[in-house]
Parts: C-alpha cells; structure tokens; sequence
C-alpha cells in the first residue's frame, strides 16, 4: 500500500495570471500614498492655550501620580475613614470629624492638597461619595483602600497580589498535577504526554506563558508605565507602549488560540474525551500561569530561560509524538510515521 501525506488542493482560475499585475497596482497605490502628504504653514493664533500655574501643578500631579481630579476610585477595603476638616487641622493635632465610607462605595476625586509639613504623607485627596459625603484623606490611605473604578484595573488587582500567587501557586500546583495524573492513569488525551494532532492547544500554552512572563517583566522593569496602565486601561495594543503591546497581543492571541483550540479538541475527540483533555489543558495553563509568573517576578535571569526550555520541551513533544503528518493509504488513519497501519494493518511505505 502506498503512503500519501495529507494534503489540500489548491483550486486553480484563469485569475491566477492576473494576480501579478494586481498586486503591482496596490503596492503601487500604497506608496503614493504613502509619499502625499498636505504641508500648511503654521499660523500664529491669537487664542492659543497658556496654562495657569494651577493647571501646570495638575499636569505635573497627574503625570506623576496618574489620576487627577474627577477621577473614579471604588472602595475596595471593608472600610475607609474620611477626615470631615481640612488636612492642617489634622496636621496639627486638632480635634477632627471623621466619616467612614464602605466596600463598593464609589468615590471621585474633588481635589488635591500638598502639605510638606505632613511627615506621614504631604499629599492629601478630598474624595466625594455623594453631595454630602465629601472629606479628606491620605493618598497612602486611599490607594491602599481603593482600586480604579473599571473591571480591568479590578482584574489586575486580582492577579498582581504576590502573596494571592503564592498561595495559588500552592493550589494550581497540586490541583493540576493531580488531574494530570487522573487523566494519565485513565489513558485520556492531555497537552504534552498524550496529544491530539493539534497544535493550538501546545501553542495556548505557550502563549499564557509568554503573556506571563511579559506581565512579571514589566511590572519588575517598567513600573511606572504598568502603573500609568493601572490608572488608564485598555485593549487596544496599538494604543500603548511597545511593551505593554507585546502584553495585549499576546492577550489577543490567547482569547483566538482558546478558541481554534476548542474547536479542535471537540472536532477530533467524543464529547466525553473532550471535556476530560480541555479540564487538563486549563490545569496545564494554570500552572504555567503560576509558575512563569513568580519565576519572573523573583528574577527574570530565571524566568526567561525557564521560559525558552518549556517551548523546547513544548514543540518536541508534539513534533515527536502528538503530530501525523502522514495519513494510511488504504483506510486514511493519520500515522505519526511510516509502517503498519494499526487500524487495517497495511504496510505503508
């Protein structure tokens, strides 16, 4: 029986001659394009912006700090205590009201003092609940106490708390070696022992665990643009920095690889077999999650070439023993190599 590699045909039109001469057009259109531009000399306006020296000091606050007036924070503590006077009464040491606000309360920020005379913190922030909740606090106080009123600066809270990583280390840990173990032992398909010929499940891994090295190297690196980050969110990667868009596009290729991935798994196996080998592959994630994240965040000399290991280890499993590149000439079983086909016992050749 003959061999024969799994192959696709490639249909074939009169407008394959003419595909040439169309991709000439278009490269051409684009560097036109790309060579006009509009040129307008500048004209000196009379009502240009001049800048307060109170406005200056809010620019130079939120560039440093990141929020500045009308900013949303949510209370994200059990409590937090207001100071109903103004911040020198306090200082000092006169007799103050105060005013507890709670979890889930929404706070906004009505203004900001500098008192250099504070040797506990000299920046105080005047939050507002509502019109008749308006008080002071330490800025120490309220970003201990309070997160950025968004979901994704709350989704970041969760997964920057090194001892939440710690203890999740500890669970994802032993959760995920004893799934892997279940399957193994009840000879069930998982990522890197027992693969589909797939590929996207190898590759979602590796991603979540490049994702988590960049996400450890730049809060390590570059605190100051993941802080910025924090305070200002967003999914759109060409709206960032370089890092923080090598982050979201790896973020991006998780959300597409998950989704090639499922689709895969539930194509090649029962709906059963299915289940138990996506169960292992997100135990599998998990851990990589876990461990490329605090290998990073204690050193990246450590998380890096951890990280280059695992894709070695990685692409070797599945280009050994999870990918067919051949198929059985008589029946059409996919065969990792040459030899006896173990569905019709034909000799492949």
């Amino acid at each position: 029986m003959g061999l024969t590699k799994r192959t696709s045909a490639r249909k074939q039109s009169g407008a394959k001659s003419f595909a040439p001469y169309l991709s000439f057009i278009i490269y051409y259109l684009l560097f036109s394009v790309a060579l006009t531009s509009c040129y307008r000399n500048q004209v000196p306006t009379t009502d240009a912006w001049v800048p307060t020296e109170e406005q200056m000091d809010s620019i130079s606050f939120y560039t440093t700090h990141h929020y500045t007036q009308n900013y949303n924070f949510l209370v994200t503590a059990d409590s937090l205590r207001l100071i109903a006077q103004l911040p020198e009464e306090a200082v000092s040491g006169l007799l103050v009201d105060t005013v507890t606000v709670y979890h889930g309360d929404p706070l906004v920020v009505a203004d900001i003092m500098i008192l250099p005379s504070d040797t506990i913190d000299s920046v105080w922030v005047q939050m507002a609940r509502d019109q008749s909740t308006i008080a002071w606090v330490h800025e120490t106080d309220l970003l201990k106490a309070c997160s950025p009123d968004n979901p994704i600066s709350r989704f970041i809270d969760f997964f920057s708390d090194i001892h939440l990583l710690i203890m999740l280390a500890v669970i994802v840990l032993a959760a995920a070696l004893l799934v892997v173990r279940q399957l193994y032992r009840h000879n069930a398909m998982i990522v890197h022992l027992r693969d589909i010929d797939s590929f996207y499940p190898t590759l979602l891994c590796l991603l979540v665990a490049a994702a988590a090295v960049f996400y450890s190297t730049i809060q390590v690196e570059s605190p100051d643009s993941w802080r910025h980050f924090y305070y200002h969110p967003t999914l759109n990667p060409f709206a960032v920095p370089l890092h923080l868009e090598m982050f979201l596009f790896s973020v991006w290729a998780i959300l597409i690889v998950t989704v090639a991935a499922l689709y895969d798994i539930f194509r090649q196996l029962p709906t059963s077999q299915a289940l138990l080998y996506t169960t292992g592959l997100a135990a599998v994630c998990s851990l990589c999650y876990i461990v490329f994240s605090v290998t990073t965040l204690w050193h990246y000399l450590v998380g890096y070439p951890l990280l280059l290991l695992y894709a070695a280890f990685a692409l070797w499993r599945y280009i050994r023993f999870a990918r067919t590149p051949y198929s059985c000439g008589q029946c059409g079983l996919p065969l990792h190599e040459r030899g006896q086909c173990p569905r019709c016992h034909a000799i492949n050749t």
